[in-house]
């Protein structure tokens, strides 16, 4: 791609998108961007110099971006071919591309640690990054989610060799990178509206590692279901929680604290305190010090930083704690990830009731995996459903949060409305509140957590 002055973003309001207009925004040039609708992050965006229009009509696009020489495109897969702003730069000759081969021409330039897996991804690159940071060693730093650390999902840095990228498998977009270190963290089927069937999905996984440079590494999981196809001169190497090249051993949990010992191929760094005390972050943080590890950083700032890591918003954000109540968010929106989740708070809170309200995410989701998500929901004490949050998708028939319920073992579940739960939250009888979803059940949780400290008082 040629350099331009102006970079113009269809589907800007996304999180991964925001990282590259803030890429962008640090090198100089002209940004600007279509969302369907305002929020928080476009509002943090324009603050920082994107110029945003939420209608489709051309004729909002800034005269700036208007001259195909100077101006390129950036869109992401979730945008429909009938946009009308994308039609008309598509019709007016303009380079259009998609986002994931703006990070794979940011690949090419640095050595590039790329995070893929169905989950896992956001939280293990976010601490990746974290490290690298804290090191003083720097990344730029393109990620799915905001780090409370920082206060952006895109860290910056003039001098060093490195990226971290979350390689995102929908759509196949990770397959536009070039990853010098790839950390697989699981391969359970997902997105099979895009790519059909699980074995599609694993050969996608395994052509992924095919585009690992030579002198590079692959980390991966244990026990997955995948055959890698790495290069002669790529190494490769596993991590778990308990066995593999890299793993955790002597975890100690207590005073809400975890401990625990970061054993590598060579060597074993003792003590490491995981600033985001929950079962999960132990492999997550095996999976980050891993890559982190084979990039020469040092195991003083990999031990300071998994100990001040805050984690991504909306990946197991407390909200509120008080003696008597919790409110925790999560993103999780796959079934194996909603187990996770939900024994985690279990794991923390082990005598309280536990309440979980999810929002479904994606009718083709629900579809192919409503038992799964049964499954998962029956462990918690009491479960309220929301209606399926669609994102890109139009209405499957006969696909409602009602294939999830039916199925749900727990004896109190219901399914309400977004508008009827705020309306019940008082009748709500939970001692730890946990939510969870990809959609945007955290626009409900500022009224939650508000109603909730009214009963306190």
């Amino acid at each position: 791609m040629k350099d331009f002055d102006c970079i113009y973003f269809v589907g800007g309001g996304g999180i991964g998108m925001a990282a590259l207009e803030r890429y962008f925004l640090s090198k100089g040039k002209k940004v600007a961007a279509y969302d369907r609708t305002p929020s928080e992050l476009t509002a943090a965006l324009e603050a920082e110099g994107v110029d945003f229009a939420y209608d489709e009509n051309p004729a909002l696009i800034p005269d700036y971006c208007r001259d195909a020489n100077t101006t390129l495109v950036v869109y992401t897969p979730a945008i429909p071919d009938s946009h009308a702003g994308l039609q008309w730069f598509r019709s007016h000759g303009f380079e259009v591309v998609k986002r994931a081969k703006v990070l794979g021409v940011v690949t090419e330039h640095s050595q590039a640690l790329c995070f893929a897996g169905t989950h896992g991804k956001t939280t293990t690159s976010s601490m990746a990054a974290h490290i690298l940071e804290v090191s003083g060693i720097g990344s730029n730093a393109f990620l799915g989610g905001v780090l409370r650390n920082y206060g952006s999902n895109f860290l910056l840095s003039d001098s060093s060799p490195y990226s971290v990228i979350e390689a995102d498998e929908f759509d196949r977009s990770f397959h536009h990178l070039k990853p010098y270190i790839a950390v697989i963290t699981s391969t359970d089927a997902d997105h099979l509206d895009i790519y059909g069937t699980y074995e599609n999905y694993l050969e996608s996984f395994a052509h992924f590692t095919e585009l690992i440079r030579p002198g590079g590494a692959l980390i991966v999981h244990t026990g997955l279901d995948l055959k890698p196809r790495i290069g002669d001169e790529v190494r490769c190497y596993t991590y778990s929680l308990s066995e593999g090249d890299f793993h955790a051993a002597n975890v100690r949990k207590g005073n809400g604290n975890i401990v625990f010992d970061f054993v590598t191929p060579d060597g074993v760094i003792a003590d490491v305190n995981l600033g985001v005390p929950v079962d999960i972050n132990i492999e997550n943080a095996v999976a980050a010090m891993a890559a982190c590890h084979l990039a020469n950083v040092p195991a003083d700032a990999m031990k300071e930083a998994i100990g001040s890591f805050m984690g991504p918003k909306r990946r197991f954000e407390f909200w509120l704690k008080t003696p008597n109540k919790v409110v925790i968010d999560d993103y999780a929106h796959h079934p194996d990830e909603l187990r996770a989740s939900i024994r985690s708070v279990k794991s923390l809170y082990p005598n309280r009731r536990l309440t979980v309200i999810f929002q479904p995410h994606l009718y083709s989701r629900t579809r192919d995996f409503a038992p799964e998500f049964a499954a998962a929901l029956s462990e918690a004490d009491e479960l309220i459903l929301l209606p399926i949050y669609p994102a890109r998708e139009l209405p499957i028939e006969g696909v409602n949060s009602e294939l999830i319920l039916k199925d749900v073992k727990c004896p109190n579940k219901k399914i309400y409305s977004k508008e009827n739960l705020l309306k019940s939250i008082q009748n709500l009888n939970f001692e730890v509140l946990l939510t969870v979803g990809a959609g945007d059940i955290v626009n409900l949780l500022p009224e939650i957590c508000e109603e909730v400290k009214k009963q306190q008082h």
